[in-house]
């Protein structure tokens, strides 16, 4: 899927504001969305800002996106559980997917082998996305998001948005 098509596909659902730390996975998706007059981007200093701005946003009116590297993930662990979750924000993550199977900079390797554990630790439901299931995978994850008024995840690897 092509990144323009892919931020199609999320205003599509009534997201409005998207808030995160940058990643180089994200960057073709970001270029679009910093100069989309529909939507609001916000570059947040770190990963649990994100989620308070999202959180704030959500209680005015706005349905956010948070966007984050899985590292950043492993960052917003207490956001997530002290304010997220237990308040049932329903909130996408679009976490991308460093050091996928060991393939990364070192840094990024035992991130990229432990964030499954981690959503699932955290209860946190997730979906991988796909070149040939994206538009599904992102229906079937919003839809339960609103069922359950729970944050949810898409997972990105490099390569999926091209």
């Amino acid at each position: 899927m092509k990144p323009k098509q892919f931020c199609e596909l999320l205003k599509g659902y009534g997201f409005n504001l998207f808030v995160g730390v940058p990643c180089s996975i994200l960057k073709p998706i970001l270029k679009l969305l910093e100069n989309d007059p529909e939507i609001r981007y916000v570059v947040a200093t770190r990963e649990d800002e994100a989620i308070g701005i999202a959180v704030g946003a959500q209680l005015g009116g706005m349905k956010p996106v948070v966007f984050m590297q899985n590292s950043g993930f492993g960052l917003s662990i207490n956001a997530l559980c002290s304010l997220a979750l237990p308040y049932r924000f329903p909130l996408l993550f679009l976490i991308t997917w460093r050091g996928y199977q060991g393939l990364d900079a070192p840094e990024h390797v035992i991130m990229g082998k432990i964030l499954t554990e981690l959503l699932n630790d955290v209860e946190v439901k997730y979906w991988i996305l796909e070149k040939e299931n994206t538009r599904k995978t992102v229906s079937v994850a919003v839809r339960k998001m609103y069922e359950e008024n729970l944050p949810v995840a898409l997972l990105l690897k490099r390569g999926i948005i091209e």
